[in-house]
């Protein structure tokens, strides 16, 4: 069969791709080995050279503008496919960081976790417990940054503490301050000694930190001062008045009225209307009179002698300092019932009672799921 008269056209129709790229590659390898119709279409594809009619001495371009470059694939950069779920590709990997510097971080680390501890358990030896600046009182020397190993030129590099006191980076002289202003202000706090770990959990949320400072306000102070004067005169009138006898004084520890005061205040604001005190002989006296109300003429009948129960009621009585009493308080027009149980020679016998009575009082008020109406203290 012949095709020197053909056209192309119906040369090729209905021919498969895969039997012209075989003449093709034929053609190329001997031009007379296929018939002279296909050998004019490869001739006429080729044109007069040895190669396709598109590859030039100029070509490929060896210069070209931005336009061209960026529409030529051959000159195109892919781009980085992006990550499953249309996500922007991830960020080229950080520098490796040195052996160095990984130690180096560490152990600031270790070092300001090691500073923290030593504040909580030892900031309250510099706390300002002397407004008057009587007493000139050096800081101790672990509570210094030297005494942890860092030096001058460290106290401005950040640390990576994790969330400890609330702060993921800190440099070690924020981190100072903030411990001072927790630990060494005009508050002090020793409270690493309680086994209870929740119990110090709830201290540290409540003190450490840049947010935590104490504040009062100008009454909040005056009613401070104020308890701590009556607790402070008490103590004094009992001590001229009563020279030598046997009263187990709050001396020292005056600032425990108002403490308690608080508790009944808070208290009743949060729904506490039961409150039963547990305490030993050390400051009850004080406790009775200033907190629960107790008569100061029945206290003074006491001291002479004499009983606060009425005659009818049988009994042999006993020392004013283990006699418990009850009361009403009111605060902001809340009011709250108070009972001190009685405290007999064995001091820790009352630890049971206060608990007891507490449940009961539960019980009768329906209150065993929660426990919000009454505290024991």
């Amino acid at each position: 069969m012949g095709y020197e008269n053909q056209d192309f056209g119906d040369i090729a129709g209905g021919v498969s791709p895969a039997f012209i790229e075989t003449l093709y590659a034929r053609f190329r390898t001997s031009p007379d080995s296929v018939e002279p119709a296909w050998r004019g279409f490869f001739e006429g594809l080729e044109g007069s050279s040895s190669g396709p009619s598109w590859q030039s001495a100029r070509w490929p371009l060896s210069t070209t503008d931005d336009l061209t470059a960026a529409l030529d694939p051959t000159q195109m950069e892919p781009a980085p496919k992006p990550a499953k779920g249309g996500a922007k590709p991830a960020p080229a990997a950080a520098p490796a960081v040195s052996q160095d510097d990984i130690i180096r971080a560490a152990g600031d680390s270790i070092r300001a976790m090691l500073l923290i501890r030593t504040y909580r358990v030892r900031g309250h030896l510099a706390a300002n417990l002397d407004p008057l600046g009587l007493s000139k009182r050096e800081m101790p020397a672990d509570l210094q940054t030297e005494y942890h190993g860092f030096s001058d030129s460290d106290i401005d590099r950040p640390v990576y503490l994790g969330g400890t006191m609330g702060l993921q980076w800190a440099t070690v002289r924020e981190l100072v301050d903030t411990l001072r202003a927790n630990y060494c202000g005009n508050v002090g706090l020793e409270y690493m000694h309680i086994a209870d770990v929740e119990e110090r959990r709830f201290l540290q949320d409540r003190m450490e930190g840049k947010d935590k400072a104490i504040e009062f306000t100008d009454l909040g102070k005056k009613a401070i001062l104020n308890k701590v004067i009556e607790a402070e005169q008490w103590e004094r009138f009992c001590g001229k008045k009563y020279v030598g006898t046997k009263r187990f004084g709050l001396d020292g520890g005056e600032s425990m009225i108002p403490a308690l005061e608080s508790i009944i205040k808070y208290g009743g604001s949060l729904g506490v209307k039961e409150i039963v005190f547990g305490m030993a002989h050390r400051g009850r006296l004080n406790v009775l009179t200033n907190v629960m109300a107790k008569p100061f003429r029945i206290i003074f009948h006491e001291f002479g002698g004499g009983s606060d129960n009425p005659d009818d009621v049988a009994g042999s009585g006993d020392v004013k300092y283990h006699l418990g009493t009850s009361t009403d308080r009111e605060f902001d027009g809340i009011s709250v019932h108070m009972s001190l149980v009685a405290n007999p020679s064995h001091l820790e016998a009352k630890d049971p009672v206060v608990l007891g009575k507490t449940r009961a009082i539960q019980t009768i008020a329906n209150d065993l799921t929660e426990h919000k109406a009454s505290l024991p203290c």
